[in-house]
């Protein structure tokens, strides 16, 4: 008789997250010298083997001083606007698990460790810190309700998981930052974190954090209506892209339905009279109804497309280990 052994094969093109994970906590910042030191402080102080990197966006102050005198490994992004320094961090920054925050001292550094508690014994792979307050100059009337407005729509569209879909502090695993593409270039890279998490159905949560003003000297990077309208215009783009089918079924639906309100004259004219006597509008409907089916068959054809972009998206992510995993075994093993 001869003793088999059966080895245990760990694929290689799953990494592992060992038993006290590496966090790095991401601060992308412009122009925050007011406020900068004190945030790297605060989260070293509460996640003391963290390690915190500034990445600085052409700041025309000594952020980059502040950040470096306080602890920090700083960095500099060139190509302005948040969502290219985000792209950046999730680019360099090698880590087990991720806490994106504002350099603006407004977010609560002590909420971090109960955050990252809830993402690896989940395990999930975004935690989101939705913002509480009753300062009003902290979060003005015109923002919280461009906040709930924008939420909704994400939520009919996406899912309803989120109550703050545009904050700013969230941790996240590694498993999520390396499978996000980050094609925003400014504030709307908030929504397309949230809608990445939604559309490959990640295990999320959201936990309360108090949120505050801003220090005296920082000032709000925020357009209220230029930023408004470039994140809308964002939940426009994602929904085309993610939700093909329905986007173009309702072009269709929308074209279809002029159509018949046009038509609906030439036919009682034809069944009153047996002639069509405007011709243009004829035509103008059978131009419209070629669109509506053109529209229809666009987002059948796209529908097929975004499935397979979904699929690979969704390999990627699972090639890296849950947060809190040890390793994972193939799933075959040697006869």
């Amino acid at each position: 008789m001869h003793a088999t052994s059966e080895a245990t094969h760990i694929s290689p093109a799953v990494s592992a997250i060992p038993a006290r994970p590496q966090v790095a906590v991401l601060v992308p910042c412009y122009n925050e010298e007011a406020s900068i030191a004190k945030v790297v402080r605060d989260f070293l102080a509460v996640l003391p083997d963290a390690s915190v990197y500034v990445y600085d966006n052409n700041s025309t102050d000594r952020t980059m001083e502040m950040a470096a005198a306080a602890g920090a490994i700083v960095r500099r992004e060139r190509l302005q606007g948040k969502g290219n320094v985000v792209r950046r961090m999730f680019a360099d920054v090698e880590a087990d698990v991720y806490v994106l925050v504002d350099g603006d001292d407004t977010y609560d550094a002590p909420s971090a460790p109960e955050m990252i508690r809830e993402l690896l014994e989940g395990p999930l792979d975004m935690v989101n810190g939705a913002r509480i307050t009753e300062i009003e100059a902290a979060y003005r009337p015109g923002h919280r309700f461009g906040n709930r407005l924008l939420s909704g729509i994400v939520a009919r569209i996406f899912g309803d998981r989120f109550s703050d879909m545009l904050s700013g502090y969230r941790v996240m695993s590694r498993r999520f930052v390396k499978s996000f593409p980050a094609l925003a270039s400014g504030f709307e890279i908030e929504t397309e974190l949230t809608v990445h998490a939604l559309e490959l159905r990640m295990p999320t949560a959201e936990v309360a954090t108090p949120y505050k003003d801003r220090p005296a000297g920082s000032v709000s990077k925020l357009r209220t209506v230029q930023d408004g309208l470039r994140i809308s215009w964002l939940i426009l783009v994602l929904a085309k892209e993610e939700r093909p089918l329905p986007f173009f079924s309702a072009i269709a639906g929308l074209l279809t339905a002029v159509a018949v309100v046009l038509a609906i004259p030439l036919f009682t004219t034809y069944f009153a009279t047996g002639e069509v006597p405007r011709f243009p509008t004829a035509v103008l409907v059978t131009g419209i109804m070629v669109i509506s089916a053109l529209s229809l068959t666009c987002g059948m054809i796209l529908d097929t497309v975004t499935r397979g972009r979904r699929e690979m998206k969704r390999m990627r992510y699972i090639g890296v280990a849950a947060p809190g995993a040890t390793s994972r075994p193939d799933v075959g093993r040697p006869g």
